[in-house]
């Protein structure tokens, strides 16, 4: 089944996502190579697509788990997460309607 987690990041996050962000996206690609990753990005703190100094103020990941649990286990597990980029995240089971 597909689950979304929306993680949000603390104030003033930049600097430790530009450090975490090599381990980040590496587990995203394990996801996408495995055919299970529908989604994933950042959110702007400004309304524009590259934010700069401005930063971000959370992420989305849309991703195929067996379980609720194991969604949970892996988000607990983000490289981000353990560099205190986030404050906080919820994972919810998502049904895919469109497109």
């Amino acid at each position: 089944m597909w689950y979304m987690i929306y993680s949000e990041d603390i104030d003033q996050s930049l600097a430790l996502r530009k450090k975490a962000r090599p381990e980040h996206l590496a587990r995203l690609e394990q996801l996408k190579q495995q055919g299970r990753l529908l989604i994933a990005g950042p959110c702007p703190a400004i309304d524009t697509q590259d934010p700069g100094e401005a930063g971000f103020t959370g992420s989305l990941v849309v991703a195929e788990f067996d379980s609720l649990e194991q969604a949970q286990a892996w988000a607990d597990a983000d490289p981000y997460k353990a560099a205190g980029v986030y404050a906080r995240s919820i994972v919810k089971p998502y049904n895919k309607v469109l497109p």
